[in-house]
């Protein structure tokens, strides 16, 4: 069975005209979605990913596109190094995850900042694991390259002390890769002191700049220097025949001009490239091209994946049935007539002008994060089900494959390329956009810039750097892993969930708190009553956040619940299946089903791979009743206004009076105990003397498997009598059987992602001693931060939610004492304050980037 001449599946049987045509997994997929009239069997299988094979003598080695006579331009702001840019920002970067917070919420002070394009933060996920992690060289080459876009007009590098991805490094990689120096007012911010104090001493750097950005002003440049990077996402079947062509053909002339056009995402050409290789500069070109295909088979294959995960659950449902026919159509974003001229890695400088390829996964937010990083200050972005992705400070333009779809999200997307299909010829189509793209450059803002949507994902560390025995596949997609035959460490596999054989008793009240009254019969205490907006995918993730802060202000909920909280993250699409995806529906389903949660509305974008029917089916695996909980979908209710009204309209559909209060005691509370940096005997006793008097009085404690607390022998005698080393109770984000001592698996060491994970399985509090620096909080569960070391307290002392002095008796008193002022609601964690706030949840050892 062909598409584009590519061979893409093989029938079962003999096929009648008018027959369904699906594969296994694409009947699966479409099923779960609900469609009738579906057959009971498959009729084909995919075709297996057998590498391509080039035919070196039959290679194709032809001209480029020809130039115009006359090359045009735009308004752009000249740079003294590089082309002009499209936009004039100042960007405030942060090297790792541990700043995201701090950039965030710098960037704040700055808003309504008038003159130019606005101060905005780079907040990512990645390098605040300890240890060196495997995508280092493409950190640092993704932030170097943030720092020097053409769209940059200042830009602030903010790390914390003790970072492995610093300023410095990126000063020292930048050097040792010959890249130019940073020519655009910059200044490199460490974090050393409490929060505010930084906040207001990075403010400092920042401030005189703002004048200086501002006065810059638009002249003309040649459209020579506008680069494009091409992405796709939310694909469909039209997408290779209608934006994706056109896509292709406005790139063609911005290549005329003089200008380059940059095609990534690598998965997504698999089985498309001997149409990529139709028209190439030279064979080390093409040989590049094709070691860089098979270098991403070979690593997704280190983690048990072939490409055949690539596609979402969006792109089966509307035609892509497989990576083949996904490829084909995404291949289309290179015109006929434009010759590949460029090989490059991720985030790498560009070579020349021309059409470039990038190494890079399908995940959409991550493989512009490259683009931008190579240069490209304008984003071309087809999509069949109205993604409505943005970056920062380089603005895209949708193009939307089909007219009814555009007509239902007319105001989030720029390009009606659905005219195609009714008739409009593309030369017309071409003619109109690339008239629109020079508008765009020139400072038109495009419809994402008008909405304020804006998300930065980079390219994601990944665990495994090479074949492991029992997990690692062949690239030609003929092999498999069964789930239940990996590793039950390396795939996380749940636990039994009982508790640690730890008799705990308490010889004395446990330490009183004023709680609520839970919902239901048992009318359990609970800390808070909370409403959640959960998005299902990286793509709703901002959106999520503004309904949520936009519903705490104007009390959607009413006096239902006592706060309002998203928890954007970066998964759910673009990312591998198997394992990893079993952690985070496990991790997803942990925070919809928390006892703090009294309501809950799941927010799909429309096209990732766990949708809203995904997470229905989900829950009634679980048990759970999915009529429980609220559902709204950015793409099928119509856009941001229209779902912004769904989600108002369902959280003040309740009738529910005010949560009632009652006395309880630390006892009836789940928390974590956590521990960073230098521990004495003393204060590890004291951690002890706490979880002993929650567990002994009927609560839980929660312990990291990676943790310094398990890892203490003095903790562990104190704490269960005996200094023997004890195993993990619980999977991350698994909820325990029974009450008592719990150690969660954590397959890292990354913060946000223990305390994610501690949430999933139902801590409602984490108390975490802290020496040598404090931590971000978790959106949803309070971090609650106290310290016994001196230097720790006078240097970050404004931070700590209380210091710990004395013995070990007197330290566990203040630690109990603030677990039960914030479970009251009587104290505000000082990082929940101060909006140090994060969320992210792992992929495991396992998961990978697609």
């Amino acid at each position: 069975m062909l598409s584009w001449h590519t061979p893409f599946a093989r029938a079962r049987r003999d096929l009648q005209i008018g027959d369904y045509v699906c594969t296994p997994t694409s009947l699966a997929a479409v099923s779960a979605r609900g469609v009738e009239g579906l057959p009971s069997e498959p009729s084909a299988e995919n075709e297996p990913l057998d590498p391509y094979k080039l035919d070196e003598n039959a290679l194709v080695l032809g001209q480029q596109v020809t130039s115009v006579e006359q090359p045009g331009t735009f308004l752009g702001y000249p740079r003294e190094q590089g082309p002009a840019g499209t936009r004039n920002h100042v960007v405030l970067l942060a090297t790792s995850s541990r700043s995201s917070g701090f950039v965030t919420e710098l960037a704040k002070k700055f808003a309504g900042a008038e003159g130019f394009d606005g101060v905005v933060p780079v907040a990512h996920t990645e390098g605040g694991e300890q240890g060196t992690p495997n995508n280092l060289h493409i950190l640092l080459a993704t932030l170097a390259g943030f720092a020097l876009n053409p769209n940059v007009g200042a830009v602030l590098i903010v790390d914390s002390e003790e970072d492995l991805v610093s300023g410095q490094a990126i000063q020292d990689f930048m050097a040792e890769q010959g890249y130019p120096p940073i020519r655009v007012p910059h200044a490199y911010f460490t974090r050393h002191g409490g929060f505010g104090k930084d906040l207001a001493q990075a403010a400092e750097l920042v401030e005189p700049w703002l004048p200086i950005v501002a006065a810059q002003r638009r002249e003309e440049v040649p459209l020579a220097d506008l680069w494009i990077g091409l992405q796709c996402g939310g694909s469909d079947a039209f997408s290779g025949v209608s934006a994706n062509p056109l896509s292709g053909a406005v790139a063609r002339e911005v290549i005329r001009h003089g200008g380059i056009a940059v095609l990534a995402e690598t998965d997504e050409l698999i089985g498309a490239e001997g149409y990529v290789l139709k028209n190439v500069r030279d064979l080390p070109t093409a040989r590049r091209f094709l070691r860089t295909v098979q270098s991403f088979k070979e690593r997704v294959g280190w983690h048990g994946h072939t490409a055949e995960g690539n596609p979402s659950g969006g792109n089966v449902y509307r035609g892509l049935y497989n990576i083949v026919l996904k490829s084909v159509g995404a291949a289309r974003k290179l015109d006929r007539d434009v010759r590949l001229d460029h090989v490059i890695d991720y985030a790498e400088r560009m070579p020349g002008n021309g059409f470039v390829f990038m190494d890079s996964p399908g995940n959409d937010l991550e493989s512009v994060a490259g683009q931008v990083a190579s240069g490209c200050n304008l984003i071309f972005f087809t999509t069949g089900n109205g993604s409505i992705t943005n970056f920062p400070f380089v603005p895209t333009i949708k193009f939307v494959t089909t007219s009814t779809r555009y007509e239902l999200l007319h105001a989030e997307m720029d390009v009606d390329a659905g005219r195609y299909l009714t008739g409009t010829p593309m030369d017309d189509l071409t003619g109109e956009t690339f008239d629109l793209t020079v508008r765009v450059a020139s400072g038109e803002p495009s419809a994402g810039e008008r909405a304020g949507h804006s998300q930065v994902s980079i390219w994601r560390n990944w665990r495994q750097s090479g074949p492991r025995e029992g997990i690692s596949i062949t690239t030609d997609g003929r092999t498999s892993r069964n789930l239940a035959d990996l590793p039950a460490e390396d795939r996380d596999a749940p636990l039994a969930g009982t508790p640690l054989p730890v008799a705990t008793t308490l010889d004395r009240p446990a330490t009183r708190a004023a709680l609520l009254k839970g919902d239901g019969k048992n009318g359990k205490r609970l800390p808070e009553q909370v409403g959640l907006i959960l998005p299902t995918s990286l793509c709703s993730g901002q959106i999520a956040l503004r309904l949520a802060e936009t519903a705490e202000t104007e009390r959607w909920a009413g006096d239902s619940v006592t706060r309002l909280v998203a928890l954007p993250h970066t998964e759910g699409c673009g990312s591998s299946g198997g394992a990893s995806e079993e952690t985070f529906a496990r991790t997803m389903l942990g925070y919809l089903l928390h006892p703090n949660i009294r309501m809950a509305l799941l927010l799909e974008h429309g096209c990732e791979k766990t949708h809203n029917d995904y997470f229905r089916c989900r829950l009634v695996e679980a048990g759970a009743d999915p009529s429980r909980f609220g559902w709204a979908s950015i793409q099928a209710d119509g856009g941001l206004d229209a779902v912004a009204t769904r989600v108002k309209d369902w959280f003040g559909s309740f009738d529910l009076p005010a949560p009632e209060d009652v006395e309880g005691t630390v006892g009836d509370l789940t928390v974590a105990l956590e521990a960073r940096g230098a521990l004495t005997p003393e204060t590890a006793k004291a951690m002890a003397l706490i979880g002993r008097e929650i567990v002994g009085s009927g609560g839980s404690v929660v312990l990291s498997s990676r943790g310094a607390l398990v890892a203490d022998e003095s903790f562990r005698y104190a704490a269960f009598g005996s200094p023997a080393a004890v195993e993990p109770t619980v999977a991350h984000g698994q909820r325990f059987a029974a009450p008592g001592w719990h150690v969660m698996r954590m397959p890292g060491t990354d913060w946000m992602e223990t305390a994610t994970g501690f949430g999933a399985g139902g801590v409602q509090q984490i108390l975490a001693h802290v020496a040598g620096g404090t931590l971000s909080a978790q959106r949803f569960v309070p971090v609650v931060e106290f310290s016994s070391d001196p230097p720790t307290v006078a240097k970050y002392g404004e931070d700590l939610d209380a210091v710990a002095i004395g013995d070990a008796d007197e330290q566990a008193r203040a630690g109990l004492d603030v677990i039960a002022a914030v479970a009251s609601r009587r104290q505000i964690p000082k990082a929940v304050a101060a909006g140090n706030v994060g969320f992210q949840i792992t992929r495991g050892l396992l998961g990978t980037s697609m």
